[in-house]
């Protein structure tokens, strides 16, 4: 069963207790989404049912295919912005044919899967939590329920499957697209060779950067899945609360992205 009412308290009677009120609530809402991830992976061998199988390859193209436009621009020019900003840097050291490995070890460890993350998280998880957030007000869960239908393994296990799949795919090809573009800019405004470049790019990348930035990207993906499927399964008041909740998405994934990478980096790159 899924918690939606309000928990109602007491009016805090300092800014402290305000505060520590709103540590606890955090905390809950922590657990509660935790708990809603764990029940939706358990539900992946309802992917491979006959009904399971259209909503998770629905999931899939909308998650992969409808996002690669808006990802391929914007790798592509932060690459090219990587590029100009370290090679201009580097030129005043002679040292600018560098800008291939910079540009490669910054997309695999962190610019890829963050760029793919946030973006994901705009485009795909503000969707998921507007269109459960919808059906939440709308009574269509409880409806679920009283069919005895998982609303979790029905709507939110094929959603968190796909982006647990796609963003560490859509993390890799925003590295290729920005080493491309990183490229660009070394050829014609830097007089690096293409040869040069990825001679460069790729002596000083190591398996360990890719394998990290994977991580990242699938740590992301559950996240920005969790955190829009809870926010629509608690969404309250309406149409109102449907904006809250497509709101509280986006701003609370963007903050547990950039917490989380900090994070991973210092647990794996810890000297």
């Amino acid at each position: 069963m899924i918690i939606r009412d309000p928990i109602e308290f007491p009016k805090p009677s300092s800014g402290w207790v305000s505060f520590w009120r709103w540590i606890a609530a955090g905390a809950q809402d922590v657990g509660r989404a935790t708990l809603l991830i764990l029940r939706a992976l358990a539900g992946a061998a309802r992917l491979f049912s006959k009904r399971g199988r259209p909503a998770f390859a629905e999931q899939m193209y909308t998650v992969g295919i409808g996002s690669l436009p808006i990802i391929t621009v914007v790798a592509l020019f932060t690459g090219m912005i990587l590029a100009l900003q370290t090679g201009l840097e580097l030129r005043r050291f002679n040292q600018e044919i560098y800008i291939g490995s910079a540009v490669m070890v910054s997309m695999l460890r962190e610019m890829g899967p963050l760029m793919s993350a946030l973006i994901l998280s705009a485009c795909v998880g503000s969707s998921m939590a507007a269109q459960i957030g919808t059906m939440t007000v709308n009574d269509e869960i409880a409806a679920l329920e009283m069919l005895s239908i998982d609303p979790v393994r029905f709507l939110m296990t094929p959603r968190i499957w796909a982006m647990a799949v796609m963003t560490p795919l859509l993390s890799f090809y925003t590295c290729i697209v920005g080493v491309m573009g990183g490229a660009l800019i070394g050829s014609t405004q830097l007089n690096i060779q293409w040869t040069q470049y990825f001679d460069v790019a790729l002596k000083f990348a190591r398996e360990k950067d890719l394998y990290v930035g994977l991580f990242k990207a699938l740590i992301y993906g559950l996240v920005i899945a969790g955190v829009s499927c809870y926010e629509g399964f608690t969404t309250t008041q309406g149409a109102v609360g449907v904006g809250r909740a497509t709101r509280g998405s986006v701003v609370k994934s963007f903050l547990l992205i950039l917490v989380l990478g900090y994070f991973v980096t210092r647990g794996f790159y810890n000297g």
